[in-house]
C-alpha cells in the first residue's frame, strides 16, 4: 500500500501542496486532477522522491520513499515515473530502447519481453526505427512501454497520453490499463481528460488551492460533484438557483414546464447537438436530437 501523511511541500516560499494525505492500495489505479497549476505533476515528483518534502512523509508498504537529500540516485527501484519529458536515447531503436534495461543473460526471453510490451503500446511496426525519427506521441509511448518493462510495483503516470493523437488513444488506453491491471500494478495517473478516468480508475483525488478538495470513485464524483471545478472535468454542465449543479445531458426541451428558455447556439457533437440558451438572462446548455432555429422559445426540464 502506497500511503501518504500530511504531504506539504513549497517551492521556495510559494505553497504548491499543504497537508495531503491519502492511500492506495496494491493494484489499484488512481487519477489525480486539478487545474493547472493545481499541483498534479508536483505531487506525482514527490511519490517519486524527486524532491525533499517540508513535512509529512510517504510510505509504499514498509519503505519510507525519501528525496535527494537522502539518495544519490531519484527513485526507488520498485517504482517508475513516465513524465512528459521522454529522456528516451534517440540514436537506438524502439525495440531496443524498451529492452535498455533488460537483462542479457536471457536472450530468447528479453525477445519475448519486448515483443509483448510492443503490443501493449501498439508500436509493432515502429520495432527497428530509430526513435529520433519517431513523432512525440510515439516516443510517449516508447517511455511507457520502456517504464513497464521491468514490471514496477508502482507507476506514475503525468499527463501519459497528451501527445498522441485521438484516434490511437482510446484503444491505448484500454490496452495499457488493462495490463496494468493484470500485473496488478499500482497507477497514479495525473491527467486533465476524463477519458483517463470514468472506465479506467478506482479512485479519483481533486486538487485545488494546494490541497486536496474531494476524493472518492469515479461513479460518486460524477453522480454528485458537489462543485463547479468537479463537474466541469466530466461534463458540460450548467449551475441552476435551488437545483444545483445539472449536467447538460440531464436537462431536456419538453412541451410545457416552468423552465423558459430562449435558443442562442446550436453546436453539433456527432450523435446530438449541444444546444445553448438564455434562461432568465443566464446561460444553459442542453442536448438535443437536432439542432434548434436561434431565437426559438422553449420549455425545459431536468431529469435525473
Amino acid at each position: 500500500m502506497l500511503q501518504v501523511n500530511n504531504l506539504t511541500f513549497q517551492y521556495k516560499k510559494q505553497p504548491v501542496l499543504k497537508n495531503i494525505g491519502f492511500s492506495v492500495k496494491a493494484g489499484e489505479h488512481v487519477a489525480v486532477i486539478g487545474e493547472s497549476g493545481s499541483g498534479k505533476s508536483t505531487l506525482l515528483k514527490l511519490l517519486y522522491g524527486t524532491y525533499n518534502l517540508n513535512e509529512g512523509d510517504i510510505f509504499w508498504k514498509d519503505q519510507q520513499i525519501l528525496g535527494p537529500k537522502h539518495n544519490l540516485i531519484i527513485g526507488p527501484e520498485y517504482m517508475k515515473y513516465v513524465s512528459q519529458e521522454f529522456d528516451l536515447m534517440p540514436f537506438i531503436t524502439v525495440a531496443e530502447n524498451i529492452g535498455a534495461f533488460l537483462s542479457n543473460f536471457y536472450p530468447e526471453e528479453k525477445q519475448e519481453r519486448i515483443k509483448e510490451l510492443l503490443e501493449v503500446v501498439e508500436l509493432q511496426p515502429y520495432a527497428h526505427i530509430k526513435v529520433k525519427d519517431l513523432s512525440g506521441g510515439q516516443k510517449q509511448r516508447v517511455a511507457i512501454a520502456r517504464a513497464i518493462a521491468k514490471q514496477p510495483e508502482i507507476i506514475l503516470l503525468d499527463e501519459p497520453f497528451s501527445h498522441i493523437d485521438n484516434f490511437k488513444k482510446q484503444s491505448l488506453r484500454r490496452s495499457l490499463f488493462k495490463y496494468l491491471k493484470e500485473k496488478n500494478i499500482t497507477c497514479i495517473v495525473a491527467t486533465h481528460d476524463k477519458e483517463d478516468v470514468l472506465s479506467f480508475s478506482d479512485k479519483m483525488i481533486v486538487l485545488h488551492d494546494n490541497k486536496i478538495m474531494v476524493k472518492g470513485t469515479p461513479q460518486q464524483l460524477y453522480k454528485n460533484p458537489g462543485n463547479k471545478l468537479v463537474a466541469s472535468f466530466f461534463d458540460e454542465f450548467n449551475e441552476l438557483e435551488n437545483l444545483g449543479i445539472v449536467y447538460a445531458h440531464q436537462l431536456k426541451k419538453v412541451n410545457t414546464s416552468n423552465l423558459k428558455a430562449i435558443v442562442k447556439q446550436s453546436y453539433f457533437k456527432g450523435q446530438y447537438y449541444l444546444i445553448e440558451a438564455d434562461l432568465n438572462g443566464k446561460t444553459v446548455f442542453f442536448e438535443h436530437g437536432t439542432g434548434l432555429e436561434k431565437g426559438l422559445s422553449i420549455c425545459l426540464s431536468i431529469l435525473k
